[in-house]
Order: C-alpha cells, then sequence, then structure tokens
C-alpha cells in the first residue's frame, strides 16, 4: 500500500489509523487480536491509543488498549513492522503535562506496550497550568534518549500550538511534529480555518480524529427519531440538523454513484484532503474494518468534491 510521510518525522504510514481505544472495551483481548492482524495484513501499519483508553468502561482502570497492544506485538513479533503511538496528559491518574507526570507515565506506556520505544508520543491535551517550556524539555529528554521517536499535539488550538512550536525553537527541543485534531465532513471550521494553515506552514503531520463524526456520517442513522432515548443521542443528536441532512444527502448520492457506502465516501474526501496525512478508524469486527479500508480505492471526481464540501459548506 502507497505509504505517505508523516509531517518531518521520517516516519511513513499507510494512510489510514487504527484507533485502539475500543481494544479492552468493546473488543476483547481475541477479537482485538483478529482486528489487528488483518490491519497489518492489508498493508497498513500505524496503531493509535493512549493510556486513558478505556477508564471510562465498567470495570476497567485505564491501561487497557496498550496491555492488549502489548500483548499483540509481544505474541506476533511485529514490532518493527507497525508504527505505535499513544498519549499523556487526560486519564485522571497521569494527568496533566507536568515533567514529572510525563517521565512517569511514558515509562508506564512503555511497560503495558511491551516495547522499548514509542513511535509517536501526544500530549492528549493542552495543560495551560504548566508552562509549555517545562512539558516541551520533558518531551525533549524523552526523544534524546530514545524512549520516542517524534512529538504531536491532541486538542490543541491553533494559537496554543503556534506558541508552542515557537517555544520549542527558542529553546532548541523537540517541536510537535505531528497534531491530531478534529476533523471530518461535517466538523471542519476550526481545522481548516486555523489549524490547517499552521499545520501545512511547518509541515506537520495531521491524524485527524472523530472522522466519522462518532458514525453519523455513516449514514447508518436516516435521523434522530432511531436513536432517541439512546446513549447514541448524547453523542450523535447536534448533527441532525438541516446542515448534517444536507451532508447525509451529499453522501447518499455520491454513494450511489460510485457504489461505495457513505462511511468510505466521508473517509475518501479526507484522503483526498492534501493537507490530511491520515484519519484515525475503529472497528469491532473485520467486515467493518475492511469496508473502511476499501475507501482507499475510491477516487472521487471533481464534482463530488465539490458537492459534498458545497453541502457541509451551508
Amino acid at each position: 500500500m502507497h505509504q505517505r510521510n508523516l509531517g518531518s518525522t521520517g516516519i511513513a504510514i499507510a494512510p489510514l489509523v487504527f484507533g485502539g481505544n475500543v481494544f479492552g472495551w468493546t473488543a476483547d483481548t481475541a477479537r482485538s487480536f483478529e482486528l489487528l492482524d488483518r490491519f497489518v495484513e492489508k498493508g497498513l501499519n500505524f496503531i493509535d491509543s493512549a493510556d486513558v483508553y478505556s477508564a471510562w468502561a465498567p470495570g476497567n482502570k485505564g491501561g487497557e488498549s496498550e496491555e492488549v497492544i502489548g500483548q499483540w506485538l509481544k505474541s506476533r513479533g511485529c514490532r518493527e513492522r507497525v508504527v505505535i503511538s499513544t498519549k499523556v496528559g487526560m486519564w485522571e491518574a497521569r494527568k496533566g503535562l507536568s515533567a514529572r507526570n510525563i517521565e512517569q507515565a511514558v515509562d508506564e506506556s512503555l511497560r503495558r506496550l511491551n516495547t522499548d520505544y514509542i513511535d509517536v508520543y501526544f500530549a492528549h491535551i493542552d495543560d495551560e497550568n504548566t508552562s509549555l517550556e517545562e512539558s516541551l524539555t520533558a518531551f525533549d529528554r524523552l526523544v534524546s534518549s530514545g524512549k520516542v521517536r517524534a512529538l504531536g499535539a491532541s486538542n490543541y488550538g491553533a494559537v496554543r500550538l503556534a506558541q508552542a512550536l515557537q517555544v520549542a525553537g527558542e529553546k532548541q527541543v523537540s517541536p510537535y511534529q505531528v497534531i491530531q485534531p478534529l476533523y471530518n465532513l461535517y466538523d471542519r471550521k476550526e481545522y481548516e480555518q486555523t489549524l490547517e494553515p499552521l499545520a501545512e506552514r511547518n509541515n506537520l503531520g495531521v491524524i485527524v480524529y472523530f472522522a466519522l463524526a462518532s458514525g453519523f456520517l455513516s449514514g447508518k442513522y436516516k435521523d434522530i427519531d432511531q436513536i432517541r432515548n439512546t446513549p447514541r443521542e448524547r453523542m450523535l443528536g447536534k448533527y441532525f440538523n438541516p446542515r448534517g441532512m444536507s451532508i447525509l444527502d451529499a453522501l447518499q448520492t455520491v454513494a450511489k454513484e460510485t457504489g461505495a457506502s457513505p462511511a468510505q465516501i466521508s473517509l475518501a474526501w479526507l484522503l483526498h484532503k492534501q493537507s490530511v496525512t491520515a484519519p484515525i478508524v475503529s472497528a469491532t469486527s473485520t467486515v467493518q474494518l475492511d469496508e473502511l479500508i476499501g475507501s482507499f480505492d475510491i477516487k472521487l471526481t471533481e464534482s463530488s468534491m465539490k458537492l459534498l464540501d458545497q453541502a457541509s459548506d451551508s
């Protein structure tokens, strides 16, 4: 599979990232192994996790996703074939980006992942209670020691990200080279107006989350009545407005023209965006995963891209 450069990191990745939030939660260990096996069998190589995954699930405490990935890496002996990212800062047990917290958290993640290095280590949040200099200096020590290959920032606004890049330059420490923002066919404004120009100027790798808007862009739900009084209503209810319905209509139109599913079209739209290195996707079955991987084969015409852009601009 054709790989893309992850910004200026020197790391090459296939243009789809497996979101590890499901491991140890909605996918048990056996199912997670099955999914990871299929993922690499298809030529994909980037697996994303976080220390907080999946502390929110009943009976879990956090770290479960990393543990499953670590067991799989040890079982398959394929560490050099895959790119692994994880994150620090959001988990209550390891909250924030103080130097002490970062240094303790990385060692715990390395242990759970059964590896001696992390390819991309993300600040999961922007910790405004800790100076950028303190956090970046701590991250730089991880790069210098070989524990981490490259640094990333998730959930940073453009102003703070620009400040972080400036501080890294002034202090001559390792900068953030990858960002992980919210971006999809519905959620466009913040990334396109503020983060995208910054990413392009600084040659940042861009790995986007919620690529399918929590499932809304899959086209599975036709109206809000399908999810009324269910847990999904809290996550998806905001999308069922005239603009959201216009997007679904456009997805259905392009899907009929191409023979692809709305989910595939939504991912293909992202893959056609020059600034996006890869979207993150999650799956709990190989059938679902195969469908998402099928988005690589879809070539959207200029008219299809225009239709989707106009629907989501409205």
